[in-house]
């Protein structure tokens, strides 16, 4: 016990009164292993000091890392196959997953919101919170050179994150950071720190500075992000090698990489619009590495032969139905179509079981703050035609669906047609190339925020604070709230309760506020949460060390092949 004690005193020297708070209360045994990951990531317990914490009390699982001791061939070429980008690939603009894959290639971010949700430094060596939770003050890695060979210092993070908070900048950023960071909050403390003044108390603030906000790779210095494709630039274990639009990249280990060396001497990447080919490819031996797939016409995959990776996560689409518009200006007709969907059903259907059933709110099974005492929304056709009825529409009503060619959507867009036919509704089907469905990703130039009914795809995030914002509240184009609210939802009493989930650190707190947000989104139904599905992620059988992440990331730095 006394050798205990001194370890874990040396452990604290150098943690702050709240990192050595949730130190004592793990020791202590008030909370769990994984609570005491969670929040010692948050709030920036290095990952050598988690480690020693879980060593010294007996624990003998250190937090997951992406690093690996590569065993098998090294200095291949890993071939990846990855949904392709639907726009040009700019650190600003991209709100796409095949986008956001390229990005992460090269770039890099504060943090890495990993395999189990668990913040992991990256550029940034730590991060602390005063008192309230409004100010947060991250430490900047030291020894990091951009691929063009200047030093990374807290000008390039500070010029980074005024770009992307911008308001009149129109970055897709602005739907994580709307109402929570403006340019003014970020100020550079010295050459090694940053701080971040928020607008309120943000207790979930971190994740929005990880691989989650995947827009946020640290770009240097007054550097132009439209002419990231033509170079690729950041800080990352890859350089670029060659990109061509709707075709495919190249990327060559980077030998001057500040930590540990990519196992791959290069990466290349093909791009696919639709599961099918991508499947045939890994299947025939074309590629190593498959990003992402659906378990419909992935069951090859599944059956056996290959490592598949199986992420739980909050990954989702919203069927968001415009609270501004007939028909759905009414919430009964919104709640009868979410009363048509036999969820269970549909999970099987779609996923063979791998995921979980939605409750009409961004709140995710895989949440620890999630109140699972709300019930389950079911199907209910009798309950569903009397609220068409008592709505005006007696005899059903005609509307138009839009949606965009992505893995299952198609096939889920079918389902909700059959099911609506079944109380009376008959929606036309508008399923769209991802070009045309997300246009300029802004309200009045794209048919995925302006469309009457639209089903889209949200990729995971570790916390859903973004889920809780940029869909939900009320759109304000000054303070960037709202960005994707593409159900032109408007609620007063909504809007301030997701301000208080955001502001509440305490995940006794976070639960209560969710049960009534939860409450309140049964009762609107302005976007349907129909289930929330595994990340599935494929390589050959001769391919280890792939890490995928939930929210759609594949990092490739410690893959080999035997």
């Amino acid at each position: 016990m006394h050798s205990r004690n001194n370890r874990l005193d040396r452990l604290r020297a150098d943690q702050t009164e709240l990192g050595n708070h949730v130190i004592d209360e793990f020791v202590a045994g008030h909370i769990s292993r994984r609570g005491f990951l969670r929040a010692g990531a948050l709030v920036g317990i290095s990952v050598p000091v988690l480690s020693g914490v879980l060593a010294a009390c007996g624990s003998s699982s250190a937090p997951n890392s992406t690093s690996s001791s590569g065993a098998g061939a090294r200095n291949a070429t890993i071939k990846c196959g990855i949904v392709t980008p639907a726009s040009a690939i700019n650190p600003v603009t991209v709100a796409d997953q095949g986008g956001l894959d390229m990005l992460g290639q090269t770039g890099e971010y504060l943090c890495l919101s990993d395999q189990n949700l668990m913040l992991k430094p990256v550029l940034a060596t730590s991060w602390t919170s005063n008192s309230t939770s409004d100010v947060w003050t991250f430490k900047i890695r030291q020894g990091v050179k951009f691929h063009n060979g200047a030093p990374l210092t807290a000008d390039d993070v500070v010029y980074t994150y005024k770009l992307q908070t911008n308001p009149s900048g129109k970055g897709a950023a602005l739907s994580a950071f709307g109402g929570v960071l403006t340019p003014d909050g970020v100020q550079k403390v010295d050459d090694s720190t940053v701080a971040f003044h928020l607008n309120a108390p943000n207790g979930n603030f971190p994740y929005l500075t990880s691989s989650d906000n995947y827009n946020m790779i640290i770009l240097p210095n007054n550097y132009d992000p439209t002419k990231w494709e033509s170079t690729f630039v950041g800080t990352g274990p890859f350089k670029f090698k060659s990109y061509t639009q709707k075709s495919g990249a190249s990327f060559v280990r980077n030998e001057e990489y500040w930590g540990t060396k990519a196992i791959p001497a290069g990466t290349e990447f093909t791009f696919y619009d639709t599961d099918t080919p991508a499947i045939l490819a890994l299947t025939s031996g074309s590629l190593d590495v498959l990003g992402q797939f659906s378990v419909s016409g992935g069951e090859q995959l599944l059956a056996g032969g290959y490592n598949v990776i199986k992420l739980k996560s909050s990954a989702h689409r919203e069927l968001s139905m415009r609270n501004d518009q007939a028909p759905f200006n009414d919430a009964r007709v919104r709640q009868a179509i979410a009363l048509s969907l036999d969820r269970p059903a549909i999970v099987t259907a779609l996923f063979k079981g791998d995921a979980d059933l939605g409750n009409d709110s961004p709140f995710a099974p895989v949440y620890p703050s999630t109140n699972t005492s709300v019930s389950q929304r079911s199907l209910d056709v009798a309950k569903a035609k009397s609220l068409l009825a008592a709505a005006g529409h007696p005899t059903g009503l005609s509307a138009t669906l839009t949606g965009e060619i992505f893995q299952e959507i198609p096939q889920y867009a079918q389902i909700i047609q059959q099911s609506a036919k079944a109380i009376g509704v008959n929606l036309k089907l508008n399923i769209e190339a991802q070009p045309k469905y997300y246009g300029n990703y802004l309200f009045g130039t794209s048919d995925w925020l302006d469309a009457t009914m639209s089903l889209v795809d949200y990729g995971h995030r570790g916390v859903p604070n973004v889920f809780l914002t940029a869909p939900l509240q009320t759109t304000n184009s000054k303070s960037g709230t709202g960005a994707w609210n593409a159900a032109h939802f408007k609620n007063a009493d909504y809007d301030r309760l997701a301000n208080q989930y955001v502001a509440t650190a305490d995940l006794s707190s976070q639960r209560n506020i969710a049960g009534q947000i939860e409450t309140l989104l049964l009762d609107q139904t302005p976007v349907i949460y129909g289930y929330f599905y595994n990340f599935l992620t494929a390589s050959a059988k001769n391919v280890t060390g792939a890490y995928p992440t939930a929210v759609g990331h594949i990092f490739l730095n410690n893959c080999s092949k035997s």
